[in-house]
């Protein structure tokens, strides 16, 4: 028995073919966005984040901390802290006012105290804090762990 395929047949084929492959092309480009990416980046620990007398008294600096940036203040008495410079609002970095003696978010005016702490704003939690030694002529900057 030979069965052969009708006209009508082959173009139910071609149309079915052809909405198949228009849903696919359409789907996984929205599945690859929705989706979040593997983290490819190794987690940080620590890092240098200053060389000794690099930072003047009641100035600041942002560094790299793995793929987010920190932020490192020395303040006015000469004590060193470092937390994340992303804001936990919106992810915007955040800036040291050495003026006003805060760490603002320029995003929404959120301001942080000098422990990491919500002073006002939107900012729904502190800042990370993360933890600061001076080994030799390095500033290291480390999580707590």
């Amino acid at each position: 028995m030979d069965k052969r395929i009708t006209r009508r047949e082959l173009l139910d084929y071609a149309l079915k073919g052809g909405l198949l492959a228009f849903f696919a092309a359409t789907l996984y480009p929205l599945f690859r966005y929705i989706t979040p990416p593997k983290n490819t980046e190794a987690s940080v620990s620590s890092v240098v984040a200053a060389k000794v007398g690099e930072l003047p008294p009641n100035s600041s600096k942002i560094f790299k901390f793995g793929d987010k940036p920190g932020i490192l203040v020395n303040t006015a008495g000469g004590e060193l802290l470092a937390f994340t410079a992303v804001c936990p609002h919106l992810n915007c970095t955040v800036q040291y006012d050495s003026q006003a003696n805060y760490i603002w978010c320029p995003c929404h005016n959120g301001r942080f105290d000098l422990t990491g702490r919500v002073i006002s704003g939107p900012p729904p939690r502190p800042l990370e804090k993360y933890n600061v030694k001076v080994s030799g002529e390095d500033i290291v900057v480390s999580k707590n762990v």
